[in-house]
C-alpha cells in the first residue's frame, strides 16, 4: 500500500511555531481528503541521544501497527545551540470508499543543554492533551526522566540494560510507586509464565503448585535481572516470603518460605547463551514431578516427570516475538494494567543479595 507523508522543518524555532505547524499539516491532510483522521490513542516521548536517532528510529518502525499516535522525539546533542524540529504525519495508503486512513504524526526536535531547563515548555505543547503519554529514554538520563515524569502516566523501560542489576530492580520500584511502569525485560519473560501458568492449569495439576519445593532458573549473564523477575513472579503468584539471596561463583542461591515447606532457590549463568533473556526454568515438587523448560530452536523445549519416573518432552512453538515484537508489545502495554509486574518486582528486590 502506497505511503503517504506530509513533512514541515525548521532551523531555530519555537515550541509554538512547532505546534502551530502540526496543526497546519492536520488541516491539509484533511483538505487532501476528508477520510484522512489523526490516530488518537497514545502519546510517546522518547528521549534520546541524537547520534541514535537513526537506530531508534528504525526500532520504532519494526513495531508496526503498535505505533503511537503521536510521537515526540527529543533529540538530545549537549553542545547544541538551537532548537531545530522536523514534522512528519504520515497515512499508510489512500482510504479506500466508505473507510478511513488514520495520520500518524512524529515530531523530531534537537536540543542541547541550554534547552534542558525548559523542557517541559518545550514539550508540554507537543503532546495530544487528554490522551496518556508513555515516556522512554533507551539512553538513561534519569534526571531528564524525572523532569518528564511531569506530562507521563506510563514509562517504558529495560531492566535489562541497566549497567547494575541491583539498581535495576531497585529503580523500576521507585518509578513504580509514580507512574505506570511498562518493562521491556518482563515482557520477555511472558512465553515462560504462560507456559508454566498453563502447565499446572489442569484440575488434578494444581494441588502440586503447593508442593514446589526447588526452582531453578538458567539466565544470561547479562540478565540477572530477568531471572529475579521470574523468580519474584513466581513467589508472589504462590504466596512465598522470599529471602535474600547469596552470590556463590556464578549462581545466586536462596530459600523462600511457603505455606507447607521452604522452596529452595537457584538461578544460574548460562554463558552459552547468545542473546539476553532466558536459557530455561526447573520446576520440582515434594511429590517428585519435575517441569522444565528450555531455549530451542522454534520455541521451548518442553520436559515433564511425574512422580513415577515417567519422562515426556515436546515443542512450544513461536515462543519468541523479537525485539520489534517486544517494543511494540511494551507500547501497547501503556494503555493497559498488568496487575502482576510491581508484586513481582518488589518480591525481587526483597531477593536482593
Amino acid at each position: 500500500m502506497p505511503r503517504s507523508d506530509a513533512v514541515w522543518t525548521a532551523q531555530g524555532t519555537t515550541p509554538d511555531a512547532i505546534e502551530a505547524a502540526l496543526r497546519e499539516l492536520l488541516v491539509q491532510r484533511h483538505a487532501e481528503n476528508e477520510r484522512y483522521v489523526p490516530a488518537r490513542v497514545l502519546n510517546m516521548i522518547a528521549f534520546v541521544d541524537r547520534e541514535w536517532t537513526g537506530e531508534i528510529a528504525n526500532r520504532l518502525r519494526a513495531v508496526g501497527r503498535y505505533s503511537p499516535s503521536r510521537l515526540l522525539v527529543l533529540a538530545y546533542e549537549p553542545r547544541r545551540e538551537r532548537l531545530d524540529a522536523r514534522v512528519t504525519i504520515v497515512s499508510e495508503g489512500e482510504p479506500d470508499a466508505g473507510e478511513f486512513a488514520l495520520l500518524r504524526e512524529t515530531v523530531v526536535v534537537e536540543l542541547g543543554d541550554r534547552h534542558l531547563d525548559d523542557l517541559l515548555t518545550i514539550a508540554d505543547p507537543l503532546v495530544v492533551t487528554d490522551l496518556p503519554t508513555l515516556l522512554w529514554s533507551p539512553h538513561g538520563h534519569y534526571d531528564i526522566v524525572e523532569v518528564l515524569l511531569a506530562l507521563s502516566q506510563a514509562v517504558l523501560i529495560d531492566s535489562i540494560d541497566e549497567p547494575i542489576w541491583r539498581d535495576a530492580i531497585d529503580r523500576a520500584c521507585k518509578l513504580s510507586e509514580r507512574a505506570y511502569v511498562v518493562d521491556l525485560a518482563w515482557l520477555r519473560s511472558t512465553p515462560w509464565r504462560e507456559r508454566v501458568a498453563a502447565s499446572f492449569d489442569p484440575p488434578r495439576h494444581r494441588p502440586e503448585l503447593r508442593a514446589i519445593e526447588r526452582v531453578t532458573v538458567r539466565h544470561h549473564p547479562a540478565s540477572t535481572v530477568s531471572g529475579m523477575l521470574l523468580a519474584g513472579w513466581l513467589a508472589s503468584r504462590l504466596g512465598w516470603q522470599p529471602g535474600s539471596l547469596v552470590a556463590r561463583g556464578d549462581e545466586l542461591l536462596g530459600r523462600a518460605h511457603a505455606s507447607r515447606q521452604d522452596v529452595a532457590l537457584r538461578l544460574q549463568s548460562a554463558p552459552a547463551l547468545q542473546v539476553r533473556g532466558l536459557e530455561g526454568l526447573t520446576l520440582a515438587t515434594a511429590s517428585g514431578r519435575e517441569l522444565s523448560l528450555d531455549r530451542g530452536p522454534g520455541g521451548l523445549r518442553a520436559r515433564a516427570r511425574d512422580p513415577r519416573g515417567v519422562e515426556r518432552s515436546w515443542t512450544i512453538p513461536g515462543a519468541s516475538r523479537g525485539e520489534g515484537g517486544i517494543l511494540g508489545e511494551g507500547i501497547r502495554q501503556a494503555l493497559l494494567r498488568d496487575p502482576t509486574y510491581v508484586p513481582a518486582v518488589k518480591a525481587a528486590q526483597a531477593m536482593l543479595p
